[in-house]
């Protein structure tokens, strides 16, 4: 099996001879910087084996190594085997990026600039220096990989803000026009999926779990074009042709997704390009290089787009919104819970498959229910000990009744966007476990009950969540909180709550995720996650304070609960929130199930 992916590096090694490159970059995204790409962009999974959804590959003539985080060390490691592909860890002490690993063993440097943004090219060319070079190949691997998918088409629908909340895009659009304005700029071009869709009030399925359109937008103060797959060379669909004539009647032109570079050109014909914005975090490099064909460079701006930090701000309708889905999506949790607890006593065999399909049909039962927001993690006992363990269909593992399972999943709903983890003890738990399982519960519970001053960023109360497990010396190598959009993508910035420095404020509307963890090798592994939005707690002579309300409505098992390493405190804490769980959800359960719950969330 591990041949194919041999043969394939080898056919990139006499390209690369071919061609006379000393190294070639992949990266797992696509044209859009998007954390899931859609199967067309899925190019580290071709060349290696590794699915991790964070992987970048270089290839020289004698070393192939794989760039991933801490989520992925122990998944790299199993699916790198016999590959001849080398682990390179990133985020811990003396990691090795990529363009200082090139800058000692390559001069040449091919990139598929469509999936390269800009900044990670910059980053190469800095640290190749003087006599360095890096080439620019779109579709690198097109020539080698046979039976490549196609890009995308799926349908685009545009939402009801009157229903499902929100601004309406005309208003988004006048909001984006006046801050060009008050900058100076005359044009701006997004690439980011999830902006796009969010200024425009679309949603399509081009990317699995995301509910994306691979597109691109320019705004100008008179015109906006979404370059976009779509058209009337489509199948006939409805609900695509009133889509398009909603954004048409909205002014915004619909013009094909290659069109963009056209468009582009067609500024430096005139010679009136004036001149334009863009991000280079998420634009493409290669798309980049032509901006700068099309524009002098004293009328290209760099700099954060002022979208990502607007849509992570929900509004009053939204965060509305969000509580009832919340609330929908607790209802199919412990649905869930309660089926797969008395499966498994019952001596019937479950296994994690069997489990997260269990799961989906819940949630699909949910009014608005759009899909999963990703791949269901349901991973049993050591399993458990890979943070983004991708259950398999065929031979995933028995969930036995004793030990700990960890399930961590979400759904894409017309209302919102939901992620939750709960760590399930299924039986007898050993002492080590328990302990585990109560230190990340109680750091989870010590930033519940956060409250900070306003300016506060995530990386300065990480450590509220870490401490318990710090104390023990205990830590876990991700994140511990990320921005999460309203029916968008599960993962978003600005804000995010991990000790990496991010200088970005926690605003009031903001909803981000709270979920630590611990995991052992061949043990276990234990996350408890909950979503919080960010809320104004009140003024003081000090000054002006905010806190979190917890949205996710799902019980925490107290089986596997040791109070004296809780505390008073998070005691009272965790009593209270299973008790509201309860009377929330109680009175829409089937009655068998209502009754299971009253007895899982007594008060310890």
């Amino acid at each position: 099996m591990k041949e194919k992916y041999i043969e394939r590096i080898a056919a990139l090694r006499r390209l690369m001879e071919e061609k006379g490159w000393d190294a070639v970059v992949l990266t797992g995204s696509d044209p859009h910087s998007s954390e899931y790409p859609a199967p067309r962009w899925k190019q580290v999974e071709w060349l290696t084996g590794f699915t991790g959804e964070a992987g970048d590959v270089v290839v020289t003539a004698d070393h192939a190594g794989l760039w991933t985080d801490s989520r992925y060390f122990i998944q790299a490691l199993d699916q790198l085997e016999g590959t001849g592909v080398e682990l390179h860890k990133t985020r811990v002490p003396g990691a090795v990026g990529i363009p200082e690993w090139l800058s000692l063993n390559a001069k040449v440097v091919a990139v598929d600039g469509l999936c390269q943004s800009v900044s990670a090219v910059e980053d190469i060319e800095t640290a190749l220096g003087e006599g360095g070079a890096v080439v620019d190949v779109p579709d690198l691997l097109q020539g080698l990989w046979e039976d490549r998918p196609q890009i995308p088409v799926t349908p685009v629908m545009t939402l009801d803000v009157e229903c499902f909340g929100g601004i309406q895009r005309i208003d988004k659009i006048s909001w984006l026009r006046k801050w060009m304005l008050l900058q100076g700029y005359d044009k701006v071009l997004l690439s980011s999926l999830d902006e796009i869709a969010w200024l425009l009030n679309v949603r399509g399925s081009d990317i699995e779990y995301n509910p994306l359109v691979i597109s691109y937008l320019l705004v100008s103060q008179d015109y906006v074009k979404w370059f976009v797959r779509k058209g009337s060379s489509q199948p006939e669909d409805p609900d695509t042709v009133d889509s398009f004539a909603e954004l048409n009647m909205d002014r915004v032109d619909v013009e094909d997704y290659d069109a963009v570079f056209f468009a582009l050109s067609d500024f430096g014909e005139d010679g009136e390009s004036g001149n334009i914005f863009i991000d280079p975090s998420t634009l493409n490099h290669h798309i980049y290089r032509y901006i700068c064909d099309c524009f002098a460079p004293e009328c290209i701006t760099c700099g954060t787009s002022p979208v990502i930090l607007e849509k992570s701000v929900k509004t009053a309708s939204e965060i509305e919104n969000l509580r009832q889905t919340y609330i929908d999506d607790g209802l199919a949790v412990e649905q869930f819970l309660y089926w797969l607890e008395h499966e498994v006593a019952s001596g019937r065999e479950v296994d994690e498959w069997e489990a997260s399909e269990k799961l989906t049909s819940f949630r699909a039962a949910i009014p608005g229910y759009r899909g999963n927001s990703f791949e269901n993690i349901s991973a049993y006992g050591p399993a458990a000990a890979l943070p983004h363990y991708s259950t398999p269909s065929e031979g995933s593992s028995v969930i036995r009744p004793h030990g700990l399972y960890l399930v961590d999943s979400g759904g894409q709903y017309l209302t919102g966007t939901t992620d939750i983890t709960r760590t399930v003890p299924m039986g007898e738990c050993t002492d080590l476990e328990k302990e585990d399982y109560t230190l990340v519960l109680k750091g989870m519970i010590d930033l519940s009950m956060a409250v900070f001053p306003r300016g506060t960023a995530g990386c300065q109360i990480d450590a509220l969540a870490r401490m318990p497990l710090w104390k023990a010396k205990r830590n876990f190598g991700h994140g511990t909180g990320h921005g999460i959009g309203y029916y968008l993508c599960v993962h978003e910035g600005p804000q995010s709550i991990r000790y990496q420095y991010n200088p970005q404020p926690l605003l009031p509307g903001m909803v981000t995720s709270n979920e630590p963890g611990l995991y052992r090798e061949g043990m276990h592994g234990i996350r408890h996650e909950n979503i919080v939005l960010c809320k104004e707690a009140g003024t003081s002579e000090f000054g002006d304070w905010l806190e979190f309300e917890t949205l996710t409505c799902c019980h925490f098992d107290t089986s596997a609960v040791l109070p004296e390493i809780l505390g008073p405190e998070a005691l009272a804490w965790l009593n209270a929130y299973n008790e509201r769980v309860y009377r929330t959800l109680s009175p829409h359960l089937p009655p068998e199930t209502a009754a299971w719950l009253r007895a899982k969330t007594m008060p310890l």
